[in-house]
């Protein structure tokens, strides 16, 4: 047991590009560290925690197995146990490849130039560290012109048994053209309330030529736990990304999105929602880039904080020189419930290009004690009036969500 950074053997180590891939992502995290507060896209997000010298590698074990998760739509279930992907649980539908990650990156070299070193940089220290260990994650391969009637659920469930566990998930989903699918990542625990670990996952998603994916997350971690995922977006000419996270337990949590929309007519939809309490923080961080023409993004983040906890939006659109005639908004909302609880937003454009439509705002405020005193009048109780209005302050967002009865389990949670 120690920090981070750890020699472990794992598999595939004997393969030189692969130990060269490992090695640089471990060199890139040493240099840089746990980001600290002089690190501009840290500065709001303190990871004190992280310095601890008790982390234990999560590595397959024998005897844990998740409980089956309860959903209230019909979906293939993918399990894992502790940032372990568990075949042996999990449901593997026809006409799609799901493979544990290693297996594509020692066997498969067709897929394997899909891994993409440009996350081996200091600008993404977690994902340096993510591939250091590359190992543990799976990949899904959606062929072309295939519609998925059923969601993918990528169901993550954590049981530390008392242990500081570091888990490691590299996952990396193509979507074929012509194709469209639906996943949706599900982070729960079981365990004490107060269990320390660390999920840092990364995503790289490719979707080609006219092909659509939604992406849904809810992400419920222990009090204690750190939560640091990183969603990598490409997406080709007329195809779509369409994603919703809703960020609620953790200590830290920091949820990172970055869109690249590479070629004519690629769109992306980056909505979310936050509700917190206590003395937690909880981040979301967006970068979309518009780097061809006739490009579109939307954002709408919406935040509910409580307690002494703090909300962050960092959001980000860039333009570049070629992308004419390119549409992107963002808007980042949050609801302040106490006196002592704190949000900090920092949105950005970069515009580089002439003809295009462009906008950001932020807002926040307190629940309105006119509509707290109507209701409360009407013999609605304290409680009652202020989630019903949270919920109502919440629902422009969660509505975005195009699946109904993924939309409906989404507002279930957000309480």
């Amino acid at each position: 047991m120690t920090g981070l950074l750890q020699h472990i053997s794992l598999p595939g180590d004997e393969i030189p590009w692969l130990h060269e891939i490992r090695t640089n992502g471990k060199n890139v995290f040493a240099s840089v560290g746990i980001p600290t507060a002089k690190n501009e896209a840290w500065k709001y997000t303190r990871l004190r925690e992280l310095n601890a010298d008790d982390f234990v590698i999560s590595l397959p074990q024998q005897n844990l197995s998740a409980p089956q998760a309860e959903l209230p739509f019909d979906a293939y279930k993918i399990y894992f146990e502790n940032g372990i992907f568990n075949p042996a649980m999990s449901e593997l539908p026809q006409g799609i490849e799901i493979l544990p990650l290693i297996e594509v990156i020692m066997f498969h070299p067709q897929y394997r130039q899909l891994i993409n070193t440009q996350l081996i940089e200091k600008r993404f220290p977690f994902s340096a560290l993510n591939v250091a260990y590359l190992n543990e994650g799976i990949f899904i391969h959606i062929d072309s012109r295939v519609e998925i009637k059923k969601p993918l659920a990528l169901i993550y469930h954590t049981d530390t048994r008392g242990q500081n566990l570091l888990c490691n998930i590299h996952n990396l989903i193509v979507v074929e053209e012509a194709s469209s699918a639906k996943i949706v990542e599900f982070h729960y625990y079981n365990g004490e309330v107060k269990s320390r670990y660390l999920a840092n996952i990364v995503n790289e998603i490719y979707i080609r030529r006219n092909a659509k994916l939604c992406h849904y997350k809810i992400q419920n971690e222990a009090f204690k736990a750190h939560h640091l995922a990183l969603n990598y977006v490409d997406v080709a000419e007329n195809g779509s990304y369409n994603s919703f996270c809703l960020q609620k337990g953790a200590d830290v949590s920091r949820n990172e999105t970055r869109v690249l929309l590479k070629e004519p007519k690629a769109s992306a939809e980056v909505n979310g929602a936050y509700i917190m309490n206590g003395w937690a923080t909880i981040d979301t961080t967006t970068d979309i880039e518009h780097l061809s023409s006739c490009t579109t993004s939307h954002q709408l983040i919406k935040g509910v904080v409580g307690g002494d906890a703090k909300g962050v939006f960092q959001g980000k659109i860039h333009i570049a020189p070629e992308a004419i005639q390119t549409e992107g908004t963002q808007l980042h909302k949050a609801l302040l419930l106490t006196d002592t609880a704190e949000v900090d937003v920092k949105p950005e454009l970069e515009i580089f290009a002439d003809d295009v439509k462009c906008s950001h705002g932020a807002a926040s405020g307190e629940l309105d004690e006119e509509q707290l005193f109507y209701m409360r009048s009407r013999g609605i109780s304290e409680e009652d009036a202020r989630q019903l209005l949270i919920a109502a302050y919440l629902d422009d967002a969660i509505s975005k969500i195009e699946d109904e009865k993924i939309a409906a389990w989404i507002k279930l949670w957000a309480k």
